[in-house]
This record gives C-alpha cells, structure tokens and sequence, in this order.
C-alpha cells in the first residue's frame, strides 16, 4: 500500500505551533513512513524541525507574491494526497486551494473565526473538543490517524545550549526561574509592577535569582519588571529562538502568560505558572494540563486586544503567584 503524501500547514506563531505538535505527532505515530511537508512562516522552521515530525519544512512568507507563487508551484508538484490546515485562516487554507491539493482538511465554520474559509476545504471539521491541541488532533483523525494527539518531543540545538552557558557563566547562575510577562496584546499580560515584585519575593524567600525573558517591542515592559524587583538583580534576556528554547528546557519554572515562550516551556517539560487573563485557558492553557494554572472566577473569555490589562489579571495577588511557584516546584512558601 503506498503511503499518504500530508501537507501540513500551521504557519506561526509560536504557542499555536506548539499546540500543534501533538496532532502531527499523532499523524506521524499511524504513518511512520509517510511523507510529512510542514508550510510554516521561515521564523519557525527551526522551531518545526526541533520536533522531527516533517519529512520537510517549506518556508512562506504571505506578504510575498514571489514567495507564495513559488510556494504554490511547489505544491502542485509534489502529487500530495492531502492538505491538514490547523491554523483555519484565509491566507493558511488559500494555499492548497490554489495548489490544486485533492483533498484539503480544516475546520467548519463553527470552529473559525474569519468569516467563509471552510469553503476552500473539501473536508471540514466540526471540533467538539475544548483544548485547541485536541481540536486540532481531531483535523488529524479527520486525515487518517488512530489517535488525535499524542506525545512528543524537542530536541534543543547545540548552539542554543552554548550561547545559554555563556549569557548564564558569568552570573554564576545555575539555578534560575524564567519569568515571562510579554504577550500578544497588552490586556492578558499580568502588570510589569507585579512581576517585579514577584521577583523579589522569589529572590528573597527561595534564593533564588530570575530571568526576565522578553521579545521584540518589550524593552520597556522588561526595564519596569527590573526597576520593580528591588535589588535582585535579574537577568534580562532577549536571545534568538535555539537559546531560548535552552533557558527555558534548563528553568527550574517559568511564570507568565498565555503566551509563546510559556507553551514552549511547557512543551520542554519545564514546570510552569501561567497566569490568565481574557483567554481562557480550557482551550489555550498548558497542554497536556498538568501545570498550575491561575485564573480569577467568572471571566468573560474574550481576544479583544486592547491596550490596558484586563481587569481579572488585577484580582491576581502576587502572594497567589509566589505561593502557586512553591507548589509547584515542591518547596514550602
């Protein structure tokens, strides 16, 4: 029997990539030897490769005509059996429409948000599950698979692991926890003050110093946790994705957000405190759940993104987080 050709399309960003994983994980556990192309933005083709999942990664670039020509052309050729569109977006499942993919896989119009894309599927899922990794898992047994999800791992690249040992040498730092406190949208991002404060309260308590990861655009947000951490000294840190994914695999913890570096953490096996806001977390939280998760109680879910944090993330006392940091890393508050 000849083996399925997949297409799999999940461009970015990096926490849906993650929530990803274990849908292709489970394609790849039922077709060990199929041929698995991952289309992803060129951000995250090494994110993607960590994962040895893809038989190839191609690269995209939407804003390009050139690049999604030559995108296009490239998929016509490659005779697959069948698209998987996890992202649902019409920049996403244009792509094997005009590919002349056979059969293309994505979600009805019940699960998407952008307004007529299930027309370019031939097969369209309606999800009933609530975690978006498993609703995703179920495009995945839409395609073939025994299983929705099932477990993976990353591989972090040798050079992620040197430049970590180098930025952390000469701290003498060892022993560390990864604070996070960016996001997409300002409104589900816990307070900078707080964060700062949590940080000194970590330091002080558990002796133990943190690291304030952050990404492009938040150096402000990153100095106000510093100026609020007192004398603690924390680590600022802003490195490229291979690094990154180092500092967090070798974190005693992360806290932060519904957010990327977060997801990733937790896809390293790396204890976490997420703290969430407008999202909610029974379908955007950590996967597999198992994390302690802090959330205040009765919160309209919404993705509206607006620039002041959002009310509920006010109500989220820098006491619960350090104690819920003691949980779970298994140390007396």
């Amino acid at each position: 029997m000849t083996e399925p050709r997949f297409l799999v399309v999940r461009l970015g960003s990096l926490g849906d990539i993650v929530h990803t994983f274990p849908a292709v994980a489970a394609l790849r556990a039922t077709f060990p030897k199929a041929e698995i192309a991952w289309l992803t933005h060129p951000r995250w083709k090494l994110l993607v490769g960590t994962s040895g999942l893809a038989s190839q990664i191609w690269t995209v670039e939407t804003r390009s005509f050139a690049s999604v020509r030559e995108t296009i052309s490239k998929t016509r050729k490659a005779n697959f059996s069948a698209a998987i569109d996890y992202q649902g977006l019409w920049k996403s499942a244009s792509l094997p429409f005009l590919s002349r993919v056979p059969r293309r896989i994505g979600f009805s119009s019940e699960t998407i948000r952008e307004f007529g894309v299930p027309l370019l599927y031939t097969d369209r899922v309606r999800a009933s599950a609530t975690h978006i990794a498993e609703q995703n898992g179920e495009l995945s047994l839409r395609a073939g698979a025994c299983d929705p999800v099932t477990k993976f791992s990353l591989r972090v690249p040798e050079q992620g692991e040197c430049a970590i040992r180098d930025f952390l040498r000469p701290n003498s730092l060892d022993r560390y926890i990864v604070l996070s406190p960016g996001g997409g949208w300002r409104s589900k991002c816990w307070p900078a003050q707080r964060f700062g404060a949590l940080c000194h309260r970590i330091h002080s308590s558990l002796g133990l110093r943190c690291v304030i990861n952050y990404g492009p655009g938040e150096e402000q947000l990153a100095s106000t946790v510093q100026s609020a951490s007192g004398d603690t000294a924390p680590l600022l840190y802003n490195g490229d994705l291979s690094s990154l994914m180092a500092l967090l695999r070798n974190a005693v913890c992360i806290v932060g957000g519904d957010t990327g570096p977060l997801h990733l953490a937790v896809a390293l096996g790396t204890p976490a405190v997420a703290i969430f806001g407008p999202t909610n977390p029974a379908r955007n939280g950590p996967y597999p759940p198992g994390d302690i998760v802090l959330r205040a109680s009765n919160v309209a879910t919404t993705h509206a993104r607006e620039e002041e944090t959002h009310p509920s993330l006010l109500s989220i006392e820098v006491d619960a987080v350090f104690d819920a940091v003691c949980r779970r890393i298994g140390v007396a508050a």
